[in-house]
């Protein structure tokens, strides 16, 4: 057995130290209080714990009352996946909205208006931005979370969202290590691949990663993904060759020269658990480089807390993790607990100007508007409409809490509108002619919006808006992914991205008020 510098007291401390779990409920269990005060150092927060932000930052203020250093953690990109408005959708549009204006003081300002609004909650930690490369149009996960699907666009409004975000006061944790863009697969339910060799992972996904440490992020998430050109082996998650030989390797040495906190995705995904269990997962994870597990998205409560602390002090004891590389991975915790203690929190917020409609100016300038070729000029409907919506399982990383689409909006505008959902199971079980029939009998003499999701991956999405569109030539289609299939409808509107504000945005431009892309000045038909 080896030897221990520490007591075991230390140690079980740094096990702790260096684990972000989850919980359920919208205050603190007493048993997350309780490990706060035995070392325990962050909390990661997830939908279900956040009903307001008045709520939220009673929350914070309870964990930072058993320990002013705590990382209060959060899922926040923006856009697609949101915490903080988990059940109205967010304020902000996407990556994808962002890097298709390419203007990086915007980007920058939305994240500075996002962080205020994290701060002002007493979040200190945000796992984003996504800095992946959606080279792979069928990417499953990713699509309009990244800015894009060139390098060099990706790295540029990567770079300005950290500085927007922690000039707020709130650590960016960029993800995901070394770039989830070119999968297929969801690291969620399996182990994607990316068989790329070094010369095109070093031109494509590392340089907004590049890009990242060089405008100070705090932290690098890493990906649950198998880079057979750095490991044939082992995930990256809990590759040594990944995190401690690429990440944080000096550049003089051919790595990235980062010296912050390296958090890992989700334990709990099934990417690592599968294969190794959360348990093993953890330790080859911590011995691999990274300083912290995340957990908790699926599996949050102190029996979980407790087997991963105890399977690093058993590590440690029998010799398969060495002490030193638990205690420094502890320590990096810490270091970015004592900065975000003096950065962040309401304090910070208030020394920041509010934004509140930068979101929303986002979203329009994003928008992609195609009238149909050779068609009479559009004429928005006086009247209620009928939504049409075609939606696709929704991705674990979204969550299917959050509302989208543009129904909500447009009955706003145009009262009596009404809507009909329509899903893959649906569609199979009665057939595609079947359910436009039943739509076109619902709609009546009403203009017909039909809103899509990733058209271009499904293929019983497409069947269905084409046979509609043949019927229904005038109907207006709207596209809140990533825009890949060429544009159909009397007018097709790409808002990349299924933000609340996305949705505001495409409903002006259905009703007749619109803005005029690129300058976000509203203007009447």
């Amino acid at each position: 057995m080896t030897t221990l510098a520490h007591d075991s007291a230390t140690l079980t401390r740094n096990a702790l130290t260096v684990l972000q779990p989850g919980f359920t409920g919208t205050s603190a269990p007493d048993w997350l209080l309780r490990r706060l005060g035995e070392g325990l150092a962050s909390v990661g927060l997830f939908g279900r714990n956040i009903a307001s932000p008045e709520q939220l930052a009673a929350l914070s203020a309870q964990l930072r009352a058993e320990r002013d250093d705590v990382l209060v953690a959060i899922d926040e990109e923006g856009g697609d996946v949101t915490r903080l408005e988990v059940r109205g959708g967010s304020s902000f549009p996407g990556n994808l909205a962002l890097g298709a204006v390419d203007d990086t003081e915007l980007t920058r300002a939305v994240a500075r208006e996002l962080g205020r609004r994290l701060a002002a909650c007493g979040v200190n930690l945000n796992w984003a931005p996504s800095a992946d490369v959606n080279s792979n149009p069928d990417n499953p996960v990713i699509g309009v979370r990244s800015f894009g699907a060139t390098p060099q666009l990706v790295a540029r409004h990567t770079a300005a969202w950290i500085e927007g975000l922690q000039g707020a006061g709130v650590a960016a944790c960029t993800k995901h290590f070394p770039g989830h863009g070119d999968t297929a697969v969801d690291s969620h339910h399996a182990l994607p691949c990316i068989d790329a060799d070094p010369e095109t992972l070093a031109a494509r996904e590392l340089v907004p990663f590049r890009a990242a440490i060089a405008a100070g992020t705090r932290a690098v998430m890493s990906a649950h993904i198998l880079l057979p050109a750095l490991d044939p082996a082992l995930p990256a998650t809990l590759s040594p060759a990944a995190l401690h030989g690429l990440l944080r390797a000096p550049v003089a040495d051919g790595g990235l020269g980062f010296d912050g906190l390296i958090v890992t995705d989700g334990i709990e995904m099934r990417a690592v658990a599968d294969t190794y269990g959360i348990e093993r997962g953890s330790v080859l994870a911590i011995a691999a480089g990274a300083d912290a597990i995340c957990v908790g998205g699926g599996l949050a409560d102190e029996d979980t807390v407790l087997r991963l602390r105890d399977a690093l002090v058993t590590a440690v004891t029998d010799g398969r993790l060495p002490e030193a590389r638990l205690a420094d991975a502890a320590a990096r915790v810490r270091a970015l607990g004592e900065w975000a203690k003096t950065a962040g929190g309401p304090d910070a917020a208030r020394r920041i100007a509010p934004a509140p409609e930068v979101g929303l100016t986002a979203a329009r300038r994003a928008l992609r508007i195609t009238p149909a070729d050779g068609a009479p000029a559009y004429r928005p409907p006086t009247g209620p409409v009928f939504v049409a919506a075609l939606t696709p399982v929704a991705g674990i990383a979204v969550g299917d809490e959050t509302p989208w689409g543009v129904a909500a909006e447009l009955s706003r505008l145009l009262p009596g509108t009404t809507t009909a959902a329509h899903g893959p199971e649906d569609i199979a079980a009665r057939g595609a002619s079947a359910v436009v029939t039943q739509m076109l009998d619902a709609a009546a003499d009403r203009r017909i919006v039909a809103v899509v999701r990733d058209v271009h991956r499904h293929g019983w999405m497409a069947g269905v808006l084409d046979a509609l569109l043949a019927a229904r030539p005038d109907t207006v289609v709207v596209e809140m992914g990533v825009p890949q299939a060429p544009p159909g409808g009397a007018l097709h509107i790409a808002t990349r991205g299924a933000a609340r504000v996305c949705g505001r945005a495409a409903a002006e431009v259905i009703t007749g008020v619109t803005a005029d892309v690129g300058t976000g000045k509203e203007a009447g038909h």
